[in-house]
């Protein structure tokens, strides 16, 4: 077993967590006057202390804690009805959350803020996944059941910060566990407004309070007391490398919801209309903030110039190679220093509508436009950073062999997701194989992965470095085996 990280560690390491949430968030352009704040009762003075609000990490521990323990005593059916009320006010207050999001973190599409928390609302796994596993034989009775693991530490990104809170606290709560939350700061009052309806309601329904906690006032300080505080027996986190290494390296046990990079394989197979329309839902959903969207395309020469074409009949816009120039110096800029300096997102143009980042190209184009695309050398820099913003650069390829080990390398084995659009077998293996990604959709948007247009159930913490995938209820629990020797074996040999 390692050894814990001390406190100056620790410290050191949710160092990182908040450095690399700040640098998702954008700086929003200078307004002409002070802008005022968003509309709505944001988590003020008076529910400070109740309804999941604190201003101490301890406090919001506690409360979690308390919490948990009546979550006990109501059984399935509480964890059933509590997760109803989340469900509902994410599905009727959607529009107003939504646009309070939207108006907070200046980032992303508001349609698309809305249908988020609709769709988390509507099809987020609650306890109807909760199963038990039964072992009877001659020597008595096992069962294998799924218990809590009591009070979760959460940290949440800006790109998605009352979505994730939402989705997470379905799963967290349908396992029996309670949560407390450390939002983006740049998220923090639509998160705080969400947390407050949320304990409401269940509170006048059930009795029971603070299910989920927030700490209203999210800093390094509370971030790293989340970490080490000892009435937290699990972390879960979402965001970029330095979010996963931190949770990684943690003393405690942690499902990590890590970074992503998609790329997209277009062989001459393809459907190339059908590669082109799915390439726009998935890379221009919410301007591009989600970690499985598309990031970059390879597509084989055979193919490449009639494949921009379908691109363009399907409503994204080319950008001409200067263009593409232009943007790519304003867009992908430098970090860090010395051996650590790396190229990353520029955070003024992060999630902005594909107008924005025309306009930073030097062109123009209809505020319907949702998205750019613009032919690129395989280093060009939008190609290996995970830039979240809708332009997509298309890469050509010599054949399928290369456009699979191009994306291969521009995914640095993140193991997240990738995307192929193919009607050839083989090819779909070979990058299924090499790839070895979480999610792997063939012939579809990347949002297919989570059920959007495809099979299966949501959610925004996808734990690709630790392993757990898309996460459901019975990621946030653990295994517990009962015992019964030598009674109730129905089929057994007569006494």
């Amino acid at each position: 077993m390692s050894q814990a990280p001390s406190v100056p560690d620790i410290q050191s390491i949710v160092r990182q967590v908040i450095a690399e949430l700040r640098g998702a968030a954008p700086a929003a352009p200078a307004p002409a006057a002070p802008a005022a704040p968003p509309a709505g009762p944001v988590a003020p003075a008076s529910f400070v202390g109740r309804h999941g609000i604190f201003a101490d990490v301890d406090e919001a521990v506690r409360a979690a804690h308390e919490a948990f323990l009546h979550l006990e005593r109501l059984g399935v059916e509480g964890r059933r009805r509590a997760i109803a009320h989340i469900r509902r006010i994410s599905i009727d207050d959607a529009v107003e959350l939504g646009t309070m999001e939207f108006e907070e973190t200046r980032i992303g599409r508001l349609p698309h803020k809305i249908e988020k928390l609709r769709i988390l609302g509507e099809r987020s796994p609650g306890v109807e996944f909760m199963r038990s596993e039964v072992f009877s034989g001659d020597h008595g009775l096992a069962v294998i059941e799924h218990a809590p693991f009591g009070v979760i530490g959460a940290i949440t990104p800006v790109t998605h910060s009352l979505p994730t809170i939402t989705g997470n606290a379905v799963s967290m709560i349908a396992g029996g566990n309670t949560v407390v939350v450390n939002p983006h700061p740049s998220g923090k009052r639509v998160a705080a407004e969400g947390v407050r309806r949320f304990n409401q309601a269940i509170h006048r329904d059930l009795g029971i309070d603070n299910l989920i906690c927030l700490v209203a006032e999210p800093t390094l300080d509370s971030a790293a007391a989340l970490f080490r505080h000892r009435g937290v027996k699990l972390i879960c986190v979402t965001g970029g490398p330095a979010v996963a290494k931190a949770a990684l390296e943690s003393s405690k046990r942690a499902i990590v919801a890590g970074p992503g990079n998609p790329p997209v394989v277009v062989d001459a197979t393809a459907d190339l209309d059908r590669a082109a329309r799915s390439i726009i839902a998935g890379a221009a959903y919410d301007n591009n903030l989600l970690c499985i969207a598309e990031k970059q395309v390879f597509v084989v020469d055979a193919v490449f110039e009639r494949m921009l074409d379908a691109m363009g009949r399907a409503g994204a816009a080319r950008l001409a190679p200067s263009q593409v120039d232009t943007l790519t110096a304003r867009a992908i800029v430098w970090a860090g220093e010395g051996a650590h300096r790396h190229q990353v997102a520029c955070k003024e143009l992060v999630g902005q509508d594909a107008a924005v980042l025309a306009r930073a190209a030097g062109t123009a184009v209809s505020a319907d436009v949702e998205l750019l695309f613009g032919e690129t050398a395989p280093d060009n820099p939008f190609v290996p950073v995970e830039q979240m913003m809708p332009f997509v650069p298309f890469v050509r390829c010599r054949d399928a062999d290369e456009a699979i080990h191009r994306a291969h390398a521009s995914e640095h084995g993140f193991r997240h997701t990738a995307i192929i659009h193919s009607n050839d077998v083989r090819n779909m293996t070979k990058m299924g194989r090499l790839l070895d990604t979480t999610l792997f959709v063939k012939n579809g948007p990347s949002t297919a992965g989570l059920g959007l247009g495809g099979e299966g159930y949501i959610s925004f913490s996808i734990a690709t470095p630790t392993g757990e995938g898309v996460t459901t209820p019975l990621t946030f629990t653990r295994q517990r085996r009962c015992t019964l020797v030598d009674d109730l074996r129905i089929l057994g040999a007569a006494e």
